[in-house]
């Protein structure tokens, strides 16, 4: 069993995320059977490795045989290219600085005829392989095959538009895609995961075009590389024996991309349901350009991600997967292995996580190993906008009662401009379970967030002291010898209030004296 920690920065799609699979150590040989099992025709496969911000990355090309603009810049972006959304005449302006190509990359796009005729309604659908279509509606090529599809994949294919105009283009439906897969060689997991992944897609699609996702086709020519990106992915994924999976946020670009009737938003619809049903956070900004798609979107949710930092572990493999886009900023996938650190290694510090600090001057690498200096510590959070402040109280005295170590609130405007509160919460892991039971059944949460973090901390003893007016609990507290020399004592509030009041006397005047004595010590 092993873990997987996705780094998604840089963007999510169907290739990266098998490119980035496959580096990690999934078998190629296995994951070309499988595809090979499909009863398809017109798509090869290819592994191979190109540079890519200056790192040596893995390269998972689907080739089709018919052209379809993946990585044409020119096409997806032809207001960058001083075109219109129909496509004027042009020449494009690839780089392909990683796949050297010696073959020409200048196309017309004509603008007399759309790329495809379809007998029937017809919407868009973002930037993947899918046509909205009633049942047992046709469609028909009638031009020279300009196959004017926008793909997510960021396939590299040699353009050549001189396809036979008789090919035949079959819709298929989620239920036909469903039974492909099925009839794989793929194992029952590696089966399962590829069709939560289509079923994924085909309700962000559905939601997209007020549809249901039983009416949304896949076309046969787009269909292909979304069919052969998807089961490759859960082949990985299953090949790899991955048992659970971390992530970082989904960083996307802005602006607008080309599709088949014209320019989308960017993030396109369907991976805006996607992130907004699954809860995948995103940052958008990084570049211009579309660097989530969605069916890299699809595969990030149907892994169910905890984004947050992996607990302590030990690595078995890093893998990259490249994008094929010429974007300003490289698109690429880092995915992790790693395997759960044994009790031993934590006990004693070894495998942990470290962090480097500095102490006299000089730098000082720490184990992240539970001790009297460090240790970890999971922060619950969530935001509620609907309790009156005697509710909030009364469920803050639960948490702290039942081992939380610290409950905070702070004070937020949420949507619609409502005044409300963050909760924080801080506990050791062994209390996070009963804690987050509390939390969504004493307030009127209906969901937390949870993050896991390391802390540098002072070692501490309980202690009594003899003060002038009787005994009084302290804690004294040192810092870690490797870090610097210091220490520091003081009185426990609960104590100087306890002798304040057996005293009669303020519990300012009781705490003056003994901190006084304490540090007269």
């Amino acid at each position: 069993m092993a873990i997987l920690s996705l780094d998604l920065q840089r963007g999510a799609s169907g290739d990266m995320m098998v490119a980035a699979l496959l580096d990690a150590g999934a078998d190629f040989e296995t994951v070309k059977k499988v595809l090979q099992s499909l009863p398809l025709a017109g798509f090869s496969i290819e592994k191979s490795y190109v540079t890519k911000a200056a790192l040596n990355m893995c390269d998972f090309k689907v080739k089709l045989a018919v052209d379809n603009h993946d990585s044409d810049m020119a096409y997806l972006f032809p207001h960058l290219h001083g075109q219109d959304a129909h496509g004027h005449e042009h020449e494009h302006g690839h780089d392909h600085e990683h796949h050297h190509h010696d073959h020409d990359h200048s196309h017309e796009h004509s603008h007399d005829a759309p790329a495809f005729t379809i007998k029937g309604p017809i919407t868009e659908l973002s930037s993947e392989h899918l046509v909205l279509q009633p049942q047992g509606d046709e469609c028909s090529c009638d031009c020279d095959c300009g196959h004017h599809h926008h793909h997510d994949h960021d396939h590299d294919h040699e353009h050549c538009h001189d396809h036979d105009h008789e090919h035949h283009h079959e819709h298929r439906a989620l239920q036909d895609v469903v039974d492909l897969i099925n009839n794989s060689c793929a194992s029952a997991k590696a089966k399962a995961l590829a069709i939560k992944v289509f079923t994924i897609i085909a309700a962000a699609e559905a939601k997209a075009h007020g549809t249901s996702p039983d009416m949304v086709h896949f076309h046969e020519v787009g269909g292909l590389d979304s069919i052969a990106d998807v089961l490759a992915f859960a082949v990985c994924v299953d090949n790899l024996d991955i048992t659970k999976t971390y992530a970082t946020v989904l960083g996307e670009g802005y602006g607008e991309v080309r599709c088949q009737h014209g320019l989308l938003p960017i993030p396109v619809p369907a991976v805006a349901n996607i992130c907004a049903a699954h809860s995948l956070p995103m940052q958008t900004g990084r570049c211009y350009g579309e660097l989530v798609t969605p069916t890299g979107a699809a595969m990030v949710a149907a892994l169910e991600p905890n984004f947050a930092a992996a607990p302590a572990h030990t690595m078995i493999s890093c893998g990259y997967g490249a994008g094929k886009r010429a974007y300003e900023k490289p698109s690429f996938i880092r995915a992790l292995l790693l395997q759960d650190a044994p009790a031993n290694s934590i006990a004693t510090g070894a495998g942990t996580a470290t962090a480097t600090t500095t102490g006299a001057g000089a730098a000082h690498t720490v184990d992240f190993a539970d001790g009297p200096y460090h240790d970890h510590i999971v922060e619950i959070k969530s935001n509620i906008d609907d309790m009156s402040g005697e509710l909030l109280g009364a469920l803050m005295t639960k948490l702290l009662d039942a081992g939380a170590q610290d409950v905070s609130y702070k004070s937020i405007f949420m949507k619609k401009n409502r005044p409300a509160v963050e909760l924080a919460v801080l506990c050791h892991e062994d209390k996070l379970s009963e804690l987050v039971r509390l939390i969504l059944t004493e307030s009127n949460s209906i969901g937390v967030r949870v993050c896991r973090q390391e802390r540098f901390i002072l070692g501490r003893t309980a202690e009594t002291f003899e003060s002038s007016l009787g005994p009084v609990q302290v804690k004294h507290c040192t810092l870690d010898p490797e870090l610097g020399k210091y220490e520091v004592t003081y009185p426990e509030y609960e104590s100087l209030k306890e002798l304040a009041t057996k005293l009669n006397r303020p519990v300012k005047e009781v705490e003056a004296i003994v901190r006084g004595e304490l540090y007269a010590k």
